[in-house]
């Protein structure tokens, strides 16, 4: 597991995970402002076509995303420069095999390496297939990042579970990003079946959009993740998305920190 991977899952708190979409809007400008407004890990999307798991407000990020012209290699060179800026801060590539694959996993692995890339979360490669991409990342000291959702049964899990590293992501929802989000004795129910599956942080996310939604998962879960809801302010406030942004992962960064003390 990546160091910086293991020093935003802290033992006394669940960690902010926060997503974008690469490309869209000033993305340099608004990574910096999810640093500055307390992320613990961010996850960097690559935009793609046909983004099967993802709602209308990333769907359409991507679109805007590649009109704009952004490639697999002005996404690595913003990773590249992000580490430079924020040589602490974790980053995830998350995205489709297509763009991850088209050049061989071994070279995707190695640029990701090169740019400072922690881990990575590939949407539609499920584990049966890890020698597609896993065997490559590992190679480079690159975290796998694997999905469970409430359609992960105990048989299953095992599997899911094989060759995952960084944190599991729970999708708490058998859905599409940002409409909907699981109620909260259905997700502690799901992340007490995982933690005792596996020592990796269990981080939730899926339609988690309010405060006091990502405080009630951090009282159980070791990560938040909020996506959706930033990817809306990209687009509502484009120029001003960063100060936007910045404002509303303060208010969520400030709830999760919160939770468990109040809880205790």
């Amino acid at each position: 597991m990546s160091a910086r991977l293991t020093a935003a899952f802290p033992n006394d708190r669940a960690a902010l995970v926060t997503f974008i979409t690469a490309g869209d809007g000033d993305t340099p400008a608004v990574l910096d402002a999810l640093v500055a407004g307390g992320a613990d890990v961010i996850e960097l999307g690559m935009p793609f076509t046909d983004p099967m798991a993802d709602g209308p407000a990333i769907q359409a990020a991507n679109i805007r995303s590649l009109e704009g012209g952004t490639t697999t290699a002005s996404i690595l060179q913003i990773a590249t420069n992000f580490r430079d800026r924020h040589p602490d801060v974790p980053l995830v590539l998350m995205g489709y095999a297509n763009p991850m694959l088209r050049r061989g996993a071994d070279w995707f692995a190695a640029a990701a390496r090169d740019a400072g890339v922690d881990g990575v979360i590939c949407v539609d490669v499920p584990p049966e297939e890890d020698d597609a991409l896993g065997p490559a990342l590992r190679s480079a000291g690159i975290d796998l990042v694997r999905l469970a959702t409430p359609t992960t049964d105990d048989a299953r899990l095992p599997t899911v579970l094989e060759g995952a590293s960084g944190f599991v992501y729970y999708v708490s929802v058998a859905g599409i990003t940002g409409l909907q989000q699981a109620a909260q004795a259905s997700i502690e129910e799901s992340v007490a079946r995982l933690k005792r599956a596996t020592d990796l942080p269990i981080a939730v996310g899926f339609g988690v959009r309010t405060p006091d939604q990502a405080k009630a998962i951090a009282r159980v879960a070791d990560g938040v993740v909020v996506g959706s809801a930033i990817v809306e302010l990209v687009e509502r406030f484009d120029a001003d998305a960063p100060a936007a942004i910045r404002t509303y992962v303060e208010t969520l960064a400030v709830a999760i920190r919160a939770a468990r003390k109040e809880f205790a």
